[in-house]
């Protein structure tokens, strides 16, 4: 059974930046695993922000412009969404996932993850 507990959430101004983490655990073979960033806001679905394949190929939402970067340091078993120029519509609850047998990161955005972590909270003002 695979864990996975976000962090470094918070309150910043627009225009500010953030990185939020996720460590996961449990799991014997994350390599099969494509790993991905959600975010939420109160009355709406869940929505893919950024997702990343074991080889490293990474793929985003397309209302991002680029603002958002997804990576993975393995040896931690750790997946970081760093957000740049944040905006007041980039507050949301946002959760780390992970999608098992998934060779793309697409995958992540079209199937339903196996597993969620508990969510961080970003606030941008």
């Amino acid at each position: 059974h695979v864990q996975l507990v976000e962090s470094g959430g918070g309150s910043v101004q627009a225009g500010g930046s953030l990185t939020v983490s996720c460590v996961a655990s449990g799991a014997t073979h994350m390599s099969s695993f494509c790993m991905a960033w959600f975010r939420q806001t109160p009355g709406n679905e869940r929505k893919g922000v950024a997702s990343i394949a074991q080889d490293g190929r990474a793929t985003y939402a397309d209302s991002l412009e680029g603002r958002f970067t997804i990576s993975e340091d393995k040896a931690k078993n750790t997946v970081y969404l760093q957000m740049n120029s944040l905006k007041p519509e980039d507050t949301a609850m946002y959760y780390c996932a992970a999608v098992s047998h998934c060779g793309d990161p697409v995958v992540a955005f079209l199937r339903k993850p196996d597993y969620w972590g508990q969510g961080t909270q970003v606030t941008v003002s």
